[in-house]
């Protein structure tokens, strides 16, 4: 199954659950793609010792995840693309979006 994840949250625990449920769907060999958007792109800086998203996403990376992040929220907050947040397009969520079985928003 292919499942598209696009988290618009700074909440750490809900970000954190996201991601652990990514990592969940790829151990089950599903393909993942989660789109990060508006609060969303701030997920590394909220990570925590408790609610690591950092962790989370790093591993959802080396398992064969793909993480995306909103151009336009990433700028609106000053903050640059990186590996673990790249800059991406409204043309990217909606392939996601369109390819997958299923989508869920966090």
């Amino acid at each position: 199954m292919k499942i598209g994840l696009i988290i618009s949250t700074n909440d750490a625990e809900t970000c954190w659950n996201a991601l652990r449920y990514a990592n969940f769907a790829l151990s089950r060999k599903d393909k993942v793609e989660v789109f990060f958007m508006g609060k969303g792109v701030e997920y590394q800086k909220i990570s925590t010792d408790k609610f690591n998203t950092v962790e989370q996403a790093a591993k959802l990376m080396q398992a064969g995840g793909i993480i995306y992040a909103c151009g336009s929220c990433i700028k609106s907050r000053e903050q640059e693309g990186s590996k673990m947040c790249p800059i991406s397009t409204m043309k990217d969520m909606y392939d996601i979006i369109q390819k997958s079985d299923k989508v869920i928003t966090f």
